[in-house]
């Protein structure tokens, strides 16, 4: 039987009838609700000024984090609380300590960025009890002002909890303990012509062997730019985000296991707790609402070259879990891609899990990223390796990059040129050489082939700075 979205605003649940499954959040808080808050700027989630906060149940209590809603689609935020500027001011018309942090530091001028950032503060408010100015700058790398400047929003920030509680929106386990209450509670997945929500892995499985030509939705960062800036009409979507098996995060037989409906917050969370080293890295991969939306199994599976998870998880040796029907196979990442957007999966199969191996004591790693921003920006390379010595020399190397082929993929022959060799300038010079056998790289607005050539080659120089050279 056809079942709309529900989901909780203001109190009040709102059934969504009448939303399509490529309605976006925006276009449904703007145009049914008449949230007009919430503001439309570059409709792909770079700009934050569509940013608004989702509420769902964790094993904490209440979870609340800061989402693009231009490009996520009211189906997929069935069953969760959606919180918007308008729901922050209480009804006697006392501002939140967030708005009226604002409002001291005046921090805003024409005011179009200003409930995007209002909203990412948010979201920093309910999750700490003092902020940063490190803090804040990271929570608002999504929120672009083009008026005030960040000087007088950061220091907003900074004195928003010095403003004291919001009677309207009390932080603690009785104010979640509430929300939870009210939630829409139905046990039935959301369906109607052309999306399907299914609730376990049995059923996303039976689904999608069913209709292969069906198309697997989870985070929708990617997808959501295909209807928002490419106009294009979907095929029948099968939503993974609601298949509570595929948000587990676990560990067995020596690997990180993260499910596919984990998000890329949850799931960089994971790797970076074992390997801090690649903690930069997960900051920079798009910004807070997108990683809050975006799986890092997504990201796997979507393949593009340029995507920064995969080459780390191929120079770690990770594994995708892959799921047909019933049953299951086990690929190495680097098996995954064929060509560009061409991958190994037969019809009807998904990517179930990525498993990434546990560090090893004896084992190197690091990762870098050259983009022409620091923040919110499309690496023209991305370079990984792990690395283990032997005494002085090179025992086992891992090597792989993004953007610099149709695919991530890793340097074989510059691996080889390492191996048994000792850790040394005069054996990376070799390394750097061999490079150019293993990529012949394109030349685009990001960056031209022989930058990237030069550039990877510098990057395996920098790894070799950090570690110490060994003779």
């Amino acid at each position: 039987m056809a079942r709309p979205a529900k989901f909780l605003l203001d109190g009040r649940v709102v059934t969504a009838a009448d939303a399509s499954p490529t309605t976006t959040l925006l276009q449904y808080l703007r145009g049914p609700l008449g949230r007009c808050g919430t503001k439309e700027g570059c409709a792909e989630g770079d700009c934050g000024a569509c940013t608004v906060v989702i509420g769902e149940p964790s094993a904490e209590g209440m979870r609340y984090r800061a989402v693009n809603s231009c490009i996520r689609f009211v189906p997929t935020v069935d069953g969760k609380e959606v919180v918007t500027v308008e729901s922050l001011r209480a009804p006697d018309g006392t501002l939140h300590p967030v708005q009226q942090a604002l409002v001291d530091a005046h921090a805003s001028q024409c005011g179009f960025c200003t409930p995007g950032f209002v909203m990412s503060l948010f979201a920093l408010w309910l999750e700490r009890d003092n902020v940063t100015r490190e803090q804040a700058v990271e929570a608002l790398s999504g929120n672009l002002c083009r008026c005030t400047g960040y000087r007088p929003i950061l220091e907003a920030a900074s004195h928003m909890h010095g403003l004291g509680p919001s009677k309207h929106w009390p932080k603690g386990a009785e104010h979640d303990k509430r929300r939870r209450a009210l939630l829409p509670a139905d046990e039935s997945p959301v369906r109607m012509p052309g999306y399907f929500a299914p609730r376990t892995v049995a059923e996303l499985a039976r689904a999608y062997l069913e209709a292969p030509e069906s198309l697997l939705l989870a985070g929708g960062t990617d997808v959501g730019l295909w209807v928002t800036k490419q106009l294009r009409e979907l095929p029948p979507i099968i939503y993974i985000g609601d298949v509570a098996d595929l948000e587990r995060i676990s560990e067995r037989d020596g690997a990180l296991e993260i499910g596919a409906a984990v998000s890329l917050t949850d799931g960089y969370g994971a790797i970076v707790a074992r390997y801090p080293m690649l903690s930069e890295l997960a900051d920079r991969f798009g910004s807070p609402p997108v990683r809050n939306s975006g799986t890092l199994c997504g990201n796997v599976a979507n393949g593009s070259p340029i995507g920064d998870s995969m080459p780390v998880l191929i120079a770690l040796g990770a594994e995708v879990v892959l799921r047909r029907g019933e049953q299951e196979r086990t690929l190495p990442m680097e098996a995954l891609y064929l060509a560009y957007r061409k991958n190994a999966m037969q019809p009807g199969e998904f990517v179930r899990a990525v498993r990434v191996p546990l560090p090893r004591a004896d084992r190197l790693v690091a990762t870098y990223k050259i983009s022409k921003r620091r923040d919110q920006d499309i690496s023209a390379v991305c370079a990984a390796f792990a690395m283990t010595l032997k005494g002085a020399n090179v025992d086992e190397a891992r090597i792989a990059y993004g953007g610099m082929a149709a695919t991530p993929k890793r340097a074989i022959a510059a691996e080889a040129a390492l191996r048994g060799k000792p850790w040394n300038a005069d054996t990376v010079r070799a390394a750097v050489t061999a490079l150019a056998s293993d990529f012949e790289p394109i030349g685009d607005m990001r960056a031209s082939a022989a930058y990237r050539l030069r550039m990877a080659g510098a990057l395996l120089e920098r790894f070799l700075a950090q570690t110490g050279e060994r003779a």
